[in-house]
């Protein structure tokens, strides 16, 4: 992983557990931990060594649209959105392109975004169904319970392809997009090593998924393997934040009020609101999942401090897309949909992009209806289909609030298309509801909404609704590209945000001497005379336990054999606070932390391999290093299933 110059941990947080005696873990044939757990202090005051970029580059690699923005180290303050995209959307004006992507019958990257859709669009349909089409396929990272290098993706015509190559493909999209836009900017061929790039994803991610992105960027020559602080994963609702801090009052809406003044000069910060030990939350509705963060700042840096772990789901608008299909299956019959989305697949795009504008009209207090145009390719096929027409299979349904119009029209009544965003509005709203009645987020002075989802009039009512006043509302003007903007903040510097909480418990399985009366009977091994307790949770750290950035865990292991190359230990993990042992429910491995002792053979009686892990960064890291040579060992943890 990374061994970057650790930040100043603020405090050391001492560790309750026991101390696990000498003893070899079970699972682990080569381990025996030494050393007690605790967190050790890192006393190296200097903030990470501003590593010598030229710009930073953020990719907003989103579940429905995608985009990148840019700032240069020289000028922090300004951060260009990238160019705007040939082929926009009628009624959608945003900088972002659709996250669609094409490959050509031979599965080479053929294009990105509009072009993606627009190219497959023209086909013939007899050469379409060749052609390798996929959109939304962000969220199999977040929905895959064991995501591994081999996790597939369906295309449009049903085919199969991995996860990995396509996030790849879209990354190397993004990546020579953006060199070509620098090398426009500055006047020559601009070198992607003077790049800092920043890949963002939910907070509520596991490992695994923040890992794959990784591993894509890698495969798409992002970055290189041997370079890996050249990338930074950022989450998307920390980015958020990071941008709304600094926010200026003409550059966003208060609900409240709805103005863009709210009685103070224009120009203050949210600041004139933001003072000292200030609480807000942030709610990052995008197109595939909800994440709440809850900060606080601390002046005069403006450093940020996360308050409760990260939480929120796949509530996030395309939700309301299923809803629709739900609807279009009750009325035209499921066999049917399933099959016009193959015959017909660019058919079904138009139809979904013909839905998405309407989408965006519906509004709590909308009275007249909607009207969403069928292609005349769905009215063609179902006739055949079915053998009568859709207008028939309109009326023979039971759903009253959509009527068939005489233009060849769905004509849906406001309520109906309310109907559609209520599940998904529903899940966030109870979401906020049980994360405002935790203790630790009390006094919330702001509620930030952004994400694209966060333009939906339904969803800032329901929240209003929700909060009676508690907080205020704030929506920035340029919602959709709060995070990408944040992103690039990050990548300038990534040390803002100074304490996080850890979402899950994390901890090795080892073995204790058995204590008579406190250890369960099954749990007991006698070896060589001595009696010991298997299966023993040694924790690393707790779930929503306050972390440091740059504070370490540490423990020493030692290889059971001298000959022994590679210790492999099993990392696991829970969403309980406190854990006690491994074979618990609800504990799952999730991970393997591999030392590579070869080439470090030494003349000490025992080996020691001290190993550090970090925990208070937006990914996990390890380092680890031989105790009697003094030389560093390989370390790396891996979260994706083999």
């Amino acid at each position: 992983m990374m061994t970057e110059k650790q930040t100043a941990a603020e405090k050391i947080i001492t560790d309750a557990m026991a101390n696990p005696s000498p003893a070899k873990s079970m699972g682990d044939p080569g381990i025996t931990p030494l050393s007690p757990s605790h967190i050790q202090q890192t006393d190296t005051d200097q903030v990470e060594s501003q590593l010598s970029f030229v710009v930073v580059v953020a990719i907003d690699f989103g579940t429905t649209s995608s985009g990148y923005a840019y700032a240069f180290t020289k000028e922090p303050e300004c951060i260009h959105t990238m160019r705007r995209w040939e082929g926009g959307d009628p009624g959608v004006s945003n900088q972002k392109t659709p996250t669609t992507i094409l490959l050509t019958p031979d599965r080479k990257f053929h294009s990105f975004g509009y072009a993606a859709r627009d190219f497959y669009h023209d086909l013939d349909p007899s050469e379409s169904k060749h052609w390798l089409y996929l959109e939304k396929f962000k969220m199999k990272l977040h929905t895959t319970a064991n995501l591994s290098i081999d996790t597939d993706l369906h295309a449009a015509n049903g085919k199969r392809v991995k996860a990995l190559d396509i996030f790849a493909y879209a990354l190397a999209f993004f990546k020579e997009q953006a060199l070509k836009e620098l090398s426009d900017q500055t006047g020559g061929e601009f070198d992607n090593n003077d790049v800092r790039w920043v890949i963002t994803v939910p907070a509520i991610w596991k490992m695994p998924a923040k890992q794959f992105m990784r591993e894509a960027a890698y495969k798409s020559g992002l970055v290189s393997r041997e370079n890996p602080e050249q990338l930074i994963i950022a989450l998307e609702p920390e980015a958020a934040s990071i941008y709304c801090r600094k926010l200026r009052l003409h550059q966003m809406v208060d609900l409240g009020t709805q103005t863009s003044q709210n009685g103070f000069n224009a120009t203050d910060n949210v600041g004139s609101g933001m003072t000292q030990g200030d609480r807000y939350v942030v709610v990052d509705c995008g197109g595939g999942t909800v994440d709440l963060t809850v900060h606080q700042i601390r002046l005069p840096e403006g450093h940020l401090k996360e308050l409760y772990k990260a939480s929120g789901g796949p509530y996030g608008s395309i939700g309301i897309d299923y809803e629709f299909e739900k609807l279009l299956c009750k009325i035209f019959g499921q066999d049917f949909i399933d099959q016009f989305k193959i015959k017909r697949p660019a058919a079904w795009v138009d139809l979904m992009i013909a839905f998405e504008s309407r989408k965006r009209a519906a509004a709590p207090d909308r009275t007249n209806p909607l009207n969403i145009n069928l292609p005349f390719s769905f009215i063609d096929y179902y006739k055949k289909f079915r053998g009568h027409s859709v207008e028939h299979a309109l009326r023979k349904s039971n759903v009253d609030f959509v009527k068939w119009s005489s233009q060849g029209m769905l004509r849906m009544n406001p309520d109906a298309m309310n109907s559609l965003f209520k599940p998904t509005i529903d899940h966030i709203i109870q979401h906020l509801t049980e994360l405002f009645d935790k203790p630790e987020v009390s006094d919330i002075k702001f509620l930030f909404l952004v994400g694209g989802f966060a333009e939906s009039p339904l969803l800032q009512h329901a929240v209003q609704n929700m909060l009676q006043g508690r907080s205020r509302i704030i929506i920035p003007h340029d919602v959709g590209l709060t995070i990408l903007k944040g992103a690039v903040l990050f990548g300038l510097d990534p040390s803002v945000i100074k304490v996080r909480r850890s979402p899950l418990t994390y901890g090795v399985g080892v073995l204790n001497r058995f204590v008579e009366g406190k250890h369960p009977p099954e749990k007991l091994l006698v070896k060589d005379g001595t009696r010991w307790c298997t299966d023993v949770f040694d924790t690393f750290i707790t779930a929503d336990q306050s972390v440091a950035l740059g504070e370490m865990v540490k423990r020493s292991y030692t290889p059971a054999k001298p000959s022994q190359q590679v210790i492999v230990i099993h990392v696991y993990c829970s969403e309980k606070e406190s854990v006690g042992f491994i074979s618990e429910s609800g504990v799952r491995k999730c991970g393997t932390l591999r030392l590579d002792v070869s080439g470090t053979e030494s003349t000490a009686p025992r080996r020691e391999i001290q190993t550090l892990m970090q925990f208070g960064d937006t990914e996990i890291r390890a380092m680890a290093v031989d105790v009697s040579t003094g030389r560093t060992v390989k370390a790396s943890i891996d979260f994706l299933s083999h």
